[in-house]
């Protein structure tokens, strides 16, 4: 029986006085992938290096693959990827990885056959004889990551692994995360971009200010979300026509209403309102939710900023 890759019972953390994880608790099943998110400061890299047995808690449990954190019996078991990064600048990709692998238990002739094949699976064979110092950002993150893979782990921890990369690597971090989960591994990554929670995670833990506020699906995220509608007239009653059943947000640069339906109001209610009071319409178009939107939602768009939470 595969044993639960993380469980957190009610833990908390503070430096100096200051709470950074707040009686937070969570269990994650073996095979998910789970998108922990939140603004920065949240305590999401605290409570990820707990789970690693870096810091202890000050309060409540942790178990790592049913061990104590950073215990003998995790040896192996265990990828991190640290938000930090960090390649010896005078080693090649090829030795990084192998390195990596034989650290984690793995014998030298075999550590360097997989180093060997995942740069070439991964588009970097190249790259296998650069020292890490000539690379790019991004394909030394790449290698990093490979690192990490290297010596097989039941669970992946990556902190902010799509930090600093263009769309392009992202997207290739993105289906190297995918292929892990194929593996029958489980994966927990920390991010601060919506964007690939809602493409990559079958779950969604969302932090703020060190306490746990949200912990489901991605489905069940998005109906947190404000509900909008946009819609397109020239009639000038059109707003006071819809009271009750929406809220105004804005007018969009093409002259339509953006709208906001109140909690118990239904597309259909909108668009028959309009059809019994013979206003004319253009445009009638439901947006769908996005992560982000549900998250400001929840957390409050007070305790965000673009830069850190988009």
């Amino acid at each position: 029986m595969l044993k639960t890759p993380l469980y957190i019972d009610k833990v908390s953390k503070s430096f100096s006085g200051k709470i950074a994880v707040e009686d937070v608790s969570f269990t994650i099943n073996p095979g998910e992938i789970i998108g922990f998110l939140g603004p920065n400061g949240a305590g999401k890299t605290t409570t990820l290096r707990m789970a690693l047995g870096l810091i202890k808690p000050d309060l409540g449990t942790i178990k790592t693959l049913g061990e104590t954190p950073g215990s003998e019996a995790t040896f192996g078991k265990i990828g991190f990827l640290p938000e930090e990064r960090g390649l010896y600048k005078k080693q090649t990709a090829i030795d990084s990885i192998a390195l990596m692998a034989q650290l984690n238990g793995v014998k030298r002739k075999e550590a360097y056959k997989t180093a060997d094949m995942l740069l070439d699976k991964y588009g970097l064979s190249d790259a296998k004889k650069k020292k890490n110092k000539d690379m790019s950002k991004g394909m030394a993150q790449k290698v990093q990551l490979l690192s990490v893979m290297a010596h097989n782990p039941e669970f992946y921890i990556l902190d902010e692994p799509f930090s600093g990369l263009d769309p392009v690597n992202q997207q290739v971090l993105e289906k190297i995360v995918k292929e892990i989960a194929k593996r029958d591994s489980t994966v927990i990554f920390s991010t601060h971009v919506m964007e690939h929670a809602e493409r990559l995670c079958d779950r969604i833990i969302l932090m703020a200010e060190g306490r746990k506020i949200f912990d489901g699906t991605t489905k069940e995220a998005l109906s947190k979300a404000p509900r909008r509608i946009v819609i397109g007239t020239k009639s000038d009653k059109f707003v006071e026509t819809l009271t009750g059943l929406t809220k105004f947000l804005e007018i969009r640069s093409d002259g339509a209403y953006d709208l906001i339906l109140n909690d118990n109001a239904q597309n259909q209610d909108v668009l028959e309102r309009c059809v019994s009071k013979k206003i004319e319409l253009s445009r009638f178009e439901p947006i769908k939710a996005s992560l982000h939107e549900a998250f400001v939602a929840m957390v409050g768009a007070d305790k965000l900023t673009g830069a850190e939470f988009h």
